[in-house]
């Protein structure tokens, strides 16, 4: 064979062999569905997170894995053609414009190059945003995400993209979220992961770099008019209803008074603390640095110090820990269903009955279902006013209750506040006293944070009073007590 011919055949064949072949076709299938998929993303009315998947991960999976094996093929036949010619010498790929054949080639080759750039400059790009999705964080994953994704969309912050808080900007935290994600779709994959996933997120990037960007700390509320409607676990369903003037206040004296909830703001005053247990519920031990610089420890009779003591700085996420993702009590949930009238309160012992069948224990959402509305329409045969409330009954189950994950109200505790759970009174308990006997704010001071305006029913919440009214609890005297001690949110 002359030397003309022996060069036409080794350039022919190190383009042409079945590696190289097979990964041309993956490469162009997956180039031709990406296009498919990207227009059906583009046109589609609502973003559908699986064909977001599909565009964004797996096909420019396929297209890197189709070109890897067009790269190994030329590379794996370059080294057999040496071996069956030694001494001799591949040929380089010679590329004459004075040819014709050579000019169209190159452009050709030219154009789908360039239109493989843009098109994986638009994916890439499509693909960034798509993992930053709320679809993407709240729906890839049906069962593992499903309790976050339905307590968000009813949430303070339904409208607020997931990533802002739990990424935020820039791209250091966007590394190490995808990192920390890679970790996660592993065990799910591997069904590893926890039930329920455990709070708080040891690893969530600090108040003033995600929640601060919108709510600006330095800001004075003052005080705020909030009004508490109650019913009675008795025949009636006895309404009692509380108005307070909540004290928020603010932390930074030029924008007005230094006090009330919000003095505890990282602005004026650091307030460190170590909590005892892994949801920061009992903490033993608290130390506050004013705007002077002046230090203060508080502590109980029962702490000692540890070397492996955690100190944390207070920020937003110790006191609203469950901003976007809060599961409302059974006993909260059936008195706003009440007081908006999807459940009617002349129902006898509606909202003991609807509670008590919100907190029995099922092994699926189907059976509680069932359950619900067997157990409520048996219990009010002749009632047609019990359709309406089997109906709420069973959608505040839908969004707060979810046994596949094993995720309630009792597994996430709300800080916001004392009722159902310690919140304040995990340093406001009275408890805490420094090394020269000074205490800190009692539990049973009510006024402390907020002013009872009125309280009661009827005419009795038209008797305000600026000073405050003492807080009367139904039923009885509880002075002494915490309300979490009693109310835990399934009473």
């Amino acid at each position: 064979m002359d030397p003309a011919s022996l060069q036409k055949q080794r350039r022919i064949s190190i383009f042409r062999n079945w590696i190289s072949l097979g990964g041309l076709i993956v490469a162009g299938g997956s180039m031709f569905a990406f296009l498919l998929l990207f227009i059906l993303d583009a046109l589609a009315p609502v973003s559908n997170p699986y064909v977001g998947i599909l565009a964004y991960l797996i096909a420019p999976g396929f297209l890197v894995t189709g070109l890897s094996m067009i790269a190994a093929g030329l590379f794996i036949e370059r080294g057999q053609l040496k071996k069956q010619s030694p001494g001799s010498s591949i040929p380089l790929l010679i590329v004459d414009l004075s040819r014709r054949r050579d000019r169209r080639n190159l452009i050709l080759l030219s154009s789908a190059a360039l239109i493989f750039m843009v098109m994986t400059a638009v994916g890439s790009y499509r693909s960034y945003h798509f993992t930053e999705s709320v679809e993407f964080c709240g729906q890839a994953c049906h069962t593992v995400m499903r309790p976050e994704f339905t307590t968000y969309l009813h949430s303070p912050h339904a409208r607020v993209a997931c990533s802002q808080c739990h990424i935020g900007p820039g791209a250091a935290w966007y590394v190490k979220a995808k990192i920390s994600g890679l970790h996660q779709v592993y065990a799910v994959m591997r069904h590893t992961y926890e039930m329920p996933i455990s709070t708080p997120i040891k690893n969530l990037r600090p108040a003033q770099e995600t929640c601060e960007q919108c709510h600006w700390p330095k800001k004075f509320v003052g005080n705020i008019d909030r009004t508490y409607r109650h019913y009675l676990s008795d025949t009636n369903n006895t309404p009692f209803e509380v108005r307070l003037l909540l004290k928020v206040g603010g932390g930074d004296p030029t924008h007005g008074p230094v006090g009330g909830i919000h003095w505890h703001m990282n602005v004026g005053n650091k307030v460190e603390y170590i909590a005892s247990d892994e949801q920061r519920q009992v903490i033993p031990w608290v130390r506050i640095t004013d705007s002077q610089g002046v230090v203060t420890e508080y502590k109980t009779a029962k702490f000692k110090s540890d070397p492996k003591d955690v100190v944390r700085t207070m920020d937003c996420m110790d006191c609203h820990n469950r901003p976007a993702h809060s599961y409302q009590t059974p006993n909260d949930a059936i008195e706003l269903a009440m007081s908006l009238g999807q459940i009617d309160a002349t129902i006898p012992n509606i909202k003991k009955e609807s509670v008590k069948v919100l907190t029995k224990k099922y092994d699926g959402e189907k059976e509680a279902l069932q359950n619900i509305a067997t157990v409520l329409v048996e219990k009010y045969p002749n009632d047609a006013r019990i359709r309406s409330a089997v109906d709420a009954v069973q959608k505040i189950y839908c969004n707060n209750f979810f046994p596949d994950m094993k995720a309630n109200w009792k597994v996430y505790p709300n800080d916001i506040g004392h009722k159902n759970w310690p919140g304040c009174f995990r340093c406001h308990d009275g408890d805490h006293t420094t090394a020269d006997g000074k205490k800190n704010i009692k539990a049973n001071d009510c006024n402390a944070c907020h002013i009872i305006l009125a309280q009661g029913s009827g005419d009795e919440l038209e008797q305000l009073d600026s000073k405050g009214h003492e807080f009367k609890h139904p039923g009885g005297d509880y002075a002494d007590m915490k309300c979490n001690d009693c109310h835990t949110g399934g009473d």
